[in-house]
């Protein structure tokens, strides 16, 4: 084999692999990215075969625990529609109804939002840019 083609084979190889390696980067990251709801978009198109963040308010007098103490159940509501949340854990101590939430997790068949974690926001004047805007396409009139 002469050098000329040894070169050539390496670089596709080369290229092979770099091709083969963008692929994989590509396909790990649409598996891990997690898309912002709000709860309007739940009631007209929900995405039921992947985890995703939902956000808006917690609806006040909607919060019950179950007895064993960490299994919450609440309304999340973008001030037009709602969506139930059911979370097992620890809550952040800035977490109570009225205030910003973010939950992470999957709407189960029964349209329940099945919660892995819950992000509150930190302080009084901060609402995530995603919840802000929903709420704020919310309150505006549908044509």
């Amino acid at each position: 084999m002469t050098a000329r083609r040894r070169r050539l084979l390496l670089v596709v190889v080369t290229v092979i692999g770099v091709g083969f390696a963008v692929t994989f980067a590509i396909h790990a990251l649409r598996q891990n990215m997690l898309f912002f709801v709000s709860p309007s978009q739940i009631a007209t198109d929900a995405p039921h075969d992947r985890n995703f963040r939902l956000g808006g308010l917690v609806k006040k007098g909607s919060l019950t625990r179950e007895a064993d103490g960490l299994t919450l159940h609440f309304l999340v509501t973008d001030l037009a529609k709602e969506v139930s949340v059911v979370y097992k854990g620890v809550v952040p101590d800035l977490f109570r109804e009225g205030q910003g939430v973010v939950a992470m997790g999957r709407l189960r068949p029964d349209g329940v939002f099945a919660a892995e974690e819950i992000l509150a926001k930190h302080d009084e004047k901060y609402t995530p840019p995603e919840v802000s805007s929903a709420l704020k396409a919310a309150r505006q009139p549908q044509p």
